[in-house]
């Protein structure tokens, strides 16, 4: 990416506590059973991989990920609801590929909700398939939601490149 952002070209930086009432705000806005402020805050504080696409002077998404054992899980990847429908949501999962496989991981795992269609349709076009699901993961009201477990394996960092 580049090193400054415009409305030309979008930046991908890491995300620092500066940043946390910004991710906040925008989990807010895009989804109906947002994580908590402490979540990203916790996230932050253990070093989890976290990047934000910057655009001008705005942030307009994030990606939060971790990984152990060679295994890497993507637990979330948001764009502002004024940014989507642009090829952000493809720019920031790609660049988070990319960064799981640099640090050698063999492969990335993911949860979505079973209503997220857009979501599980950006992760299927990508090359992440169906391996399972997880009854009632997500909150849903006063309900549960299911999750479908996703999996991509990676190859090495030079084949991402």
């Amino acid at each position: 990416m580049t090193s400054t952002a415009d409305k030309n070209h979008p930046l991908i930086r890491r995300l620092g506590m500066e940043d946390l009432d910004r991710i906040y705000e925008i989990e807010l806005l895009a989804y109906p059973f947002p994580w908590t402020r402490g979540i990203f805050e916790d996230c932050l504080n253990a070093a989890y991989a976290m990047f934000g696409l910057q655009i001008g002077n705005d942030l307009a998404g994030y990606t939060v990920f971790n990984w152990a054992a060679g295994e890497a899980h993507l637990l979330n990847l948001c764009v502002h609801p004024d940014w989507q429908h642009r090829g952000y949501g493809s720019l920031l999962l790609e660049y988070a590929i990319n960064q799981m496989a640099r640090l050698d991981n063999k492969a990335i795992l993911l949860e979505v909700r079973t209503s997220n269609t857009r979501a599980a349709k950006l992760y299927t076009n990508r090359g992440f398939r169906v391996i399972g699901h997880r009854p009632g993961y997500y909150q849903a009201g006063d309900q549960r939601e299911d999750a479908i477990v996703m999996r991509m394996e990676l190859g090495s960092a030079a084949d991402l490149s």
